[in-house]
């Protein structure tokens, strides 16, 4: 029986994000350029054998949550077949995925019935030209056609994911929660993280929760903290006062959740990421394909883990930026 993944903090490590490639159909312009095209060749990419090796290994370290992402994780041809791959492997417990939803009405039902159980659906606005605006595609309907195939698929957890850009989408956030409020669908509300290719962030662009949450109050009603809520979760979760939806707020600038972190990010091309904002990285598509040993891959999880900082520092002066912009890291 292996030690458990404890960094130098004692943060326990359950949760593997896995990146199946750095590639997307849209181009947020808070994530890469309208002309992005710097994507790794695909042999640089792991395949779903090499994936499947990384995440038995680790369920063996005591990581039993995985959550598939990219770039866009269902322009992975064959995706429910490493979904079908994951769900079988002995000790996960969870396995979910993060999508911008843009092909997900014809995948939906696959990926449900390979076994994936959660889904978190990327939508800024209910607004055709905002999303066009943002994404630099004319796809809303097809995301919205992709939320009701996801909601009839019958998954344990829909919800949308919305990032907060101040002086953008201010007329979004009522709208999106009475959304969800219709559908059964809880918003995510992610504060905009300095994590784009082109250096647009900085921190007077944040909408930050505490707006969001009076504007949310003001406009519908209410909310209350749900109670007993998971410390290490990425969202602080509010339940409206009057019985009908909840909402979540990813409050990574106004209110970091890094002592509370559970996370390790496995990146497209083999690399393994104690951070989000991680400035160094462990390989390991080496180890995957010179023959080395599941136990050389438990080594480099277990140092990767080892080497975490205490959190990102985004609010001091000290704060670096990542070299890597988010599409290639993996959300």
């Amino acid at each position: 029986m292996h030690a458990a993944l404890t960094d130098g903090f004692g943060r326990l490590h359950d949760s593997l994000r896995i990146s199946v490639t750095d590639r997307c159909n849209i181009r947020c312009f808070y994530c890469m350029p309208e002309d992005a095209g710097n994507f790794q060749p695909r042999e640089e990419i792991l395949t779903f054998e090499e994936i499947e090796r990384v995440v038995r290994v680790a369920a063996g370290l005591g990581v039993n949550k995985l959550r598939i992402t990219g770039g866009e994780p269902l322009l992975r041809r064959d995706l429910p077949v490493l979904i079908a791959k994951l769900a079988a492997v002995p000790g996960i417990a969870d396995l979910a995925l993060t999508t911008n939803g843009v092909l997900l009405e014809k995948l939906a039902a696959p990926l449900r019935q390979a076994g994936l159980s959660r889904l978190n659906i990327h939508l800024d606005t209910l607004d055709r030209e905002r999303f066009r605006q943002i994404t630099r595609r004319d796809d809303f309907e097809k995301v919205m056609r992709g939320i009701d195939a996801a909601c009839a698929a019958g998954f344990r957890s829909v919800k949308i994911n919305a990032v907060a850009v101040k002086n953008l989408v201010e007329p979004d956030i009522v709208p999106l929660a009475r959304f969800g409020r219709e559908r059964g669908i809880e918003i995510r509300y992610i504060e905009f993280m300095p994590l784009d290719s082109q250096s647009l962030w900085d921190r007077s662009k944040v909408l930050l929760m505490d707006t969001m949450l009076a504007m949310l109050t003001r406009e519908i009603g209410p909310l209350t903290a749900v109670p007993d809520q998971d410390p290490r979760a990425p969202a602080t979760e509010f339940r409206f006062n009057d019985g009908n939806g909840r909402v979540g707020f990813v409050a990574s600038v106004s209110k970091p959740f890094c002592l509370n972190c559970n996370r390790l990010r496995l990146t497209a091309d083999g690399h393994l990421r104690n951070c989000l904002f991680a400035i160094g990285e462990t390989p390991v598509k080496h180890l995957l394909r010179d023959g080395s040993p599941d136990e050389a891959i438990a080594i480099a999880i277990r140092a990767n883990v080892r080497e975490k900082w205490i959190g990102h520092q985004i609010n001091t002066a000290g704060f670096v930026p990542p070299p890597r912009p988010m599409y290639s890291i993996g959300g």
